[in-house]
């Protein structure tokens, strides 16, 4: 799934890292070079898995276009993950090659070598011959992505190069995608939303991907501010622990350097937040910082991107919005039958965007799908107005406590407008008398916070059902590589 490179855009700058800008003709130019490389004496990587753990930037680019050329299937890895986790993602895929930056090389090169996999370092390789390279159907597996296993072993989604170019296309349009978007690339690419969102989108519309190697507020100012005095249209993405810290940066600033920012920022023509739900809180601090209320939207590995708030019209807080075009959504109860409106159910996707299978896990595949060929994505939302609003997780956000289906997130969105409370999360434990007992974790300045005043003041804004019965200070929450609290970590706290 490659996007067409044009004669009028042949020369137009396609990504910029380490300083270095380069071209839509050089990246096609290079992974042609890099997919005649992986042939070797083949005329088709015929399906086989490539694993690369490539520092993000034009070589990450050039590696994923050159495995997708050359007919293999793209396994990226996560650059941070430790030895065990990146080995059972090359086992469970059987990678028959390991692509890896010079500065990965000493962590996978044993590993590489016990178990027979050819192993390249990029910088390494011969270079200058493009060899014909195979025509490929839509429907060939693309890219294998690792779910992040909260509750089980990691699973693999496996899309095909059709389900890819139905995400990409998808919000393409509903986003408005243009050749003149500049993007700022801060995510981790071993996941859904750095790969479509930020990189595959941007470079299918013509425009420019821009790499920052390590996360800082400053670096992130600094570039809007490049941005909003070049004349492109600016276009940021992260998620919300990311909107969190710069909020926090921007408040340390004086008022002169705020208001300059303010006004760099009121150039840019789109800013998302996505990976975990977006609280409110947050989403209102970044508009008055920025002038921008953030498109909030829903995705998961296994379908891209499915529901999203409009970019035209109302993006309402606290909801994700409505059905992408050409993505069906349905809500169900337990017994699989649609709820009336109103009701809260499991969300259910059916399109071109959902995924093939899950990794060598037929049984798996088969039990996420209904007989109808529904996909259950195990997140519970309601129709409100028009827009669907998530709940949670139907296995770790929705709370079954004394007979009630208690919502976390939404106890969570009434903690943080809590004048001491910073951020929070809310989990239900196991209890002998309720089934499932609420209880909260908070961060917050005020380590003397008086517990019993909190729930006084929460009392009056819910119901008693509703209210964490147990409250635990800590200094952070435990959370994965995308932002996402890690619930089940958090239980283990209490």
């Amino acid at each position: 799934m490659l996007p067409i490179i044009s004669k009028s855009n042949q020369n137009k700058t396609a990504i910029i890292s380490n300083g270095n800008s380069f071209s839509y003709d050089e990246l096609r130019i290079a992974s042609q070079e890099f997919a005649s490389y992986l042939l070797g004496e083949k005329t088709d990587l015929s399906e086989s898995r490539v694993a690369f753990m490539v520092t993000a930037g034009f070589d990450y680019v050039k590696t994923q276009w050159a495995i997708w050329q050359a007919g293999g299937v793209a396994v990226p890895l996560c650059t941070t993950h430790p030895l065990s986790s990146l080995q059972y993602v090359i086992e469970d895929t059987q990678a028959e090659t390991i692509i890896v930056s010079p500065e990965f090389e000493s962590i996978l090169k044993d590993l590489a070598a016990e178990k027979n996999i050819r192993f390249i370092v990029l910088g390494q390789e011969s270079q200058g011959i493009i060899k014909e390279l195979p025509q490929l159907s839509s429907d060939r597996r693309a890219m294998i992505l690792y779910t992040s296993g909260t509750t089980n072993l990691p699973k693999g989604v496996v899309t095909s190069h059709a389900n890819i170019e139905a995400q990409v296309s998808t919000l393409v349009d509903a986003w408005e995608y243009s050749e003149n978007d500049h993007i700022l690339c801060i995510l981790p690419l071993h996941h859904v939303h750095g790969i479509i969102n930020v990189i595959s989108c941007t470079l299918w519309a013509g425009g420019t991907v821009e790499f920052l190697p390590n996360f800082s507020a400053d670096g992130v100012f600094n570039w809007i501010k490049k941005i909003a005095n070049s004349g492109v249209k600016g276009v940021f993405m992260a998620v919300p622990t990311i909107y969190f810290k710069l909020i926090a940066h921007f408040e340390t600033l004086d008022e002169s350097t705020q208001k300059a920012l303010t006004e760099n920022m009121k150039t840019f023509r789109l800013m998302v937040s996505g990976s975990a739900a977006l609280p409110v809180s947050v989403m209102e601090k970044w508009e008055g910082i920025s002038g921008h209320r953030l498109l909030e939207r829903y995705g998961m590995t296994e379908i891209g991107m499915a529901i999203s708030n409009p970019y035209h019209r109302e993006r309402r807080a606290g909801h994700i919005g409505q059905a992408l075009k050409g993505v069906s959504v349905r809500l169900v109860d337990e017994q699989n039958e649609e709820v009336a409106i109103g009701e809260a159910g499991e969300i259910q996707i059916k399109g071109a965007n959902v995924f093939q299978e899950y990794w060598l896990k037929p049984e798996s595949t088969e039990n996420t799908f209904t007989e109808d060929g529904w996909f259950k994505t195990g997140d519970v939302a309601v129709l409100d107005d028009g827009y669907y609003k998530i709940l949670g997780r139907s296995s770790i956000d929705i709370i079954k406590s004394g007979g009630y289906k208690i919502s976390a997130l939404e106890i969570e969105e009434v903690l943080r407008t809590h004048p001491n409370i910073n951020d929070c999360s809310v989990v239900g434990i196991d209890n002998e008398e309720w089934g499932e007992l609420v209880v909260a974790a908070i961060i917050s300045d005020d380590k003397d916070l008086n517990t019993d005043a909190l729930n006084k003041w929460i009392r009056e804004k819910m119901p008693s059902y509703k209210v964490p019965r147990k409250y635990k200070l800590v200094d952070e929450l435990p959370r994965n590589a995308m932002g996402k609290v890690t619930k089940n970590d958090l239980k283990k706290m209490f």
